[in-house]
């Protein structure tokens, strides 16, 4: 039996899937969206899908796949101890970023602006495709018909022109309503992992050094716990026991905030959740201390100028992918020539979308180097 509480999504209460299935034997109906999501095409992707690095510059920086994990596992130890749904959660975590393209956000901004004459490219309302339409496994349906609960989670972000064009599942951003506690613990993990082990990978690479990130009060007040009880730690377990610290004060920060909120709010169902202000988040000091080292990060990190020169790379590839594809679908795969639907630009989207880093690496130099087939 779930322990929920009384604003938590209860699977019995759930609006159901988009096709009608047989309720399923031993589980609940999010277990069964997680699983379907984890037997996935797109997950799997998500293994050879840049978080910050391009995947061929190292194997121990964080993917796709791998931040999608920790994700999950930071946003099901906050539920647990605030009595939500833990099965959501998990599902929204591990499904956030199955929309992603490669080449982490550069991929994204270049296939957005080729799309910008076709209506544009959003990577959560590519999640939700992905999860809707483009998955073909299963007899009955397209996509992975998952619950709308889990849906709607995926849907982190969405224009409200998009949203119109949604159904029910945009139907929040036009109410302008909250989604699910679930929905917004997944969120707000989501920020907390990509911050702190961009960090990791930051330092492990060489483009930041312990001594700039002890400008930011996040990370320097844990690393002198950490010296201060292990005075002759070597770098490498510093950086692990301090990140590891930072992580641990954000998550308790993180829950004893939104459980106050709850308290203060009241939220006696679902729908009182949704005409409520955003319920989770952190307390003013530890919110403030945390974009703290976003902007670090962007400034330090995601513009340094070695990650900026892979970046245009990126951009290039996409943009030359686009171009090609666009003006002769038939270099395309044939499945993606025979599902077009008369929608050239969108179909040659989802395919760029849908690459590795190094797929889409490879389908470029097989379109343009003169000695590859």
């Amino acid at each position: 039996m779930l322990d929920l509480a009384v604003y938590a999504v209860s699977p019995k209460a759930s609006r159901g899937r988009r096709v009608e299935e047989a309720a399923p034997d031993g589980r609940t109906e999010f277990q069964r969206d997680r699983d379907r999501i984890i037997h996935s095409t797109a997950f799997r992707r998500l293994e050879y899908k840049t978080q910050v690095f391009v995947n061929h510059e190292g194997d121990l920086f964080r993917t796709r796949l791998t931040h999608s994990l920790e994700v999950a596992q930071i946003a099901r130890s906050v539920a647990r101890s605030l009595r939500l749904n833990e099965d959501l959660v998990e599902a929204i975590s591990l499904a956030h970023d199955l929309g992603h393209t490669p080449f982490g956000h550069a991929g994204q901004d270049a296939l957005n602006r080729c799309m910008q004459p076709y209506g544009g490219f959003e990577h959560n309302l590519q999640s939700l495709r992905v999860v809707d339409i483009l998955e073909r496994r299963y007899a009955a349906f397209d996509g992975l018909n998952l619950c709308f609960e889990t849906r709607e989670g995926i849907l982190k972000h969405c224009a409200l022109k998009n949203a119109r064009l949604l159904g029910d599942v945009g139907e929040r951003f036009i109410k302008r309503r909250r989604p699910s506690l679930e929905a917004q613990l997944a969120n707000l993990a989501d920020e907390l992992a990509y911050n702190n082990h961009d960090v990791d990978d930051g330092l492990r690479s060489g483009l930041l050094n312990i001594e700039q990130l002890s400008e930011i009060s996040l990370f320097a007040r844990h690393k002198k716990q950490v010296l201060d009880a292990y005075p002759k730690l070597d770098a490498r377990r510093l950086v692990h026991e301090t990140i590891r610290r930072m992580i641990s004060t954000l998550v308790i920060d993180l829950t004893n905030q939104t459980a106050n909120n709850i308290r203060k709010h009241r939220p006696q169902s679902v729908e009182d959740v949704q005409k409520a202000p955003l319920l989770v988040a952190f307390s003013e000091p530890l919110a403030r201390q945390h974009q703290e080292l976003k902007k670090f990060l962007r400034d330090n990190l995601y513009r340094h100028y070695q990650v900026c020169r892979m970046t245009a790379k990126a951009r290039r590839v996409v943009n030359e992918l686009f171009d090609a594809f666009l003006a002769d679908p038939q270099l395309l795969p044939p499945q993606y020539q025979t599902n077009t639907r008369g929608d050239k630009p969108r179909m040659v989207a989802d395919y760029i979308a849908g690459m590795t880093d190094r797929y889409a690496m490879r389908e470029h130099r097989r379109l343009f180097a003169v000695d590859e087939i």
